[in-house]
């Protein structure tokens, strides 16, 4: 009985490595689809928090434009709102924000929706103005949204 399978054994041996082989490389496959998707969050989140940060009355349309594109949902639908108030003192004041992103954190991810906490710093100064540069600083909690295949944030609350 032992001679008839000895011929086999070689090709049974092949396949099961092969199936091993299918098998690992899916679990490889899952977790590197996990890490790009965290690192998209966290990618999503922390540009839209520079985004919201930086503005300037010379470029105010593009710096709203840029906003609008980085979110969907609520987050977007709040700041187009704004997006007049924000116009309009910006160039009268001749506000020049510049942002800068100091941390992003990922809380959780689950489908197609995570949970990211940003820090984030300004420095505002007024063009013609005398007054010394401000900075601010921004924590935010930030809910991203993946939507079409991309991960936009869906909700930003300012934390204290």
């Amino acid at each position: 009985m032992l001679r008839r399978l000895l011929p086999w054994l070689p090709g049974l041996l092949i396949a099961c490595l092969a199936a091993a082989a299918f098998w690992v490389g899916g679990d490889l496959r899952d977790a590197q689809a996990a890490d790009d998707d965290r690192a998209a969050v966290l990618r999503a989140a922390g540009a839209h928090a520079v985004n919201l940060l930086s503005v300037s009355h010379r470029t105010v349309e593009a710096d709203i434009a840029r906003v609008l594109a980085s979110s969907t949902g609520p987050a977007k639908a709040e700041y187009a709102r704004n997006a007049a108030t924000l116009r309009q003192t910006t160039a009268e004041e001749k506000v020049v924000q510049t942002g800068a992103l100091r941390a992003v954190g990922l809380v959780a991810l689950e489908g197609d929706t995570a949970r990211v906490l940003v820090a984030g710093d300004a420095v505002i100064r007024w063009e013609g103005s005398e007054s010394p540069p401000q900075e601010r600083f921004h924590r935010w909690r930030m809910e991203v949204t993946r939507t079409g295949g991309t991960w936009l944030v869906s909700k930003a609350e300012l934390v204290p």
